[in-house]
């Protein structure tokens, strides 16, 4: 696991680099060095997950009531939610605007370096843990327990959360060393979208980095090859 360096008091370390300009044959080889195929493919790790059923989502829309100039506008944190629900068909806007299909070649709504899509999301729901299918835009149920409750202080109460992964050997077979920079500048791509959808749906979303890897990882139940990145939390907005 891809794990922040910290200080002597425990919080993360950062490291400033100053950036030497290249001259455009200096950048092609750095580009030609870490991208070109002498790097090989990753180790594979496993990757396979155990379903127990698959459930179809209602079709998502894809003309909405809120302009994206309004909906940029509106996006705040939101952790405080009440207790209601969100319907199926709110959790299908959502993750379908998070790595939804829109072209029927399997281009998704988010960029993914060379559309290897290395991110995979989940959704921590009150029937389970489900793995979103953005072919045929479907779920996969992996386990009936809600999870959601032990991933969160009892003050906050997401009616469902979201769970961005990545899978980086899909995108080190081609990028090598600069794989890591794009998956994660993917699943914040990925974030962001699903952040703005929630607004666009009258729901409140915030989101979380603040968590265990390893443990969450766990909870899910999910093979080595899948790096937790991001949780994002969206409910009813209680504030």
């Amino acid at each position: 696991m891809r794990q922040p360096a910290r200080n002597s008091s425990g919080s993360v370390a950062t490291t400033t680099r100053r950036l030497v300009p290249l001259s455009a044959a200096a950048a092609m080889i750095a580009v030609t060095m870490t991208c070109g195929v002498e790097q090989g493919p990753a180790p594979t790790l496993p990757t396979e997950l155990s379903s127990i059923e698959t459930v179809d989502l209602p079709a998502a829309d894809e003309d909405g009531t809120m302009s994206l100039e309004r909906a940029l506008k509106l996006r705040r944190s939101v952790r405080l939610h009440t207790t209601e629900p969100l319907t199926t068909k709110q959790l299908s806007q959502l993750l379908w605007a998070a790595q939804g299909t829109t072209r029927s070649n399997g281009f998704r709504t988010a960029p993914s370096a060379g559309a290897l899509y290395p991110v995979e999301v989940f959704a921590l729901t009150p029937d389970g843990v489900f793995h979103y299918l953005p072919k045929g835009h479907r779920l996969e149920l992996l386990s009936r327990d809600d999870i959601r409750a032990s991933l969160v202080e009892p003050q906050f109460n997401p009616a469902v959360i979201i769970v961005i992964t990545a899978i980086y050997q899909r995108t080190e077979v081609k990028y090598g060393v600069r794989s890591e920079r794009y998956v994660k500048l993917e699943a914040g791509h990925v974030a962001q979208n699903l952040l703005l959808q929630a607004v666009a749906l009258d729901l409140g979303a915030a989101p979380i980095g603040a968590f265990d890897d390893l443990s969450l990882q766990r909870r899910l139940g999910l093979p080595e090859a899948y790096e937790p990145l991001y949780m994002i939390w969206v409910g009813h907005p209680a504030e």
